[in-house]
């Protein structure tokens, strides 16, 4: 009986209470998540080229 009382709670409050985004705001959300994804991954990119290089560089020098 409890477990059919919570699963009412739940769709009650998953209806009347929680506050949905519209389509439009979803895919706004969506297309800056996907900006800021790209960019922390050229970011990423970029350090760890950089560092491949730097590194290679003092291998060079001390052998």
């Amino acid at each position: 009986m409890k477990l059919l009382t919570y699963f009412r709670e739940v769709y009650d409050e998953m209806i009347h209470k929680v506050s949905w985004p519209t389509w439009k705001e979803l895919q706004s959300s969506a297309m800056i998540v996907m900006i800021a994804s790209l960019l922390i991954a050229v970011v990423i990119f970029l350090m760890d080229f950089s560092f491949e290089h730097v590194m290679d560089w003092i291998y060079r020098m001390l052998y």
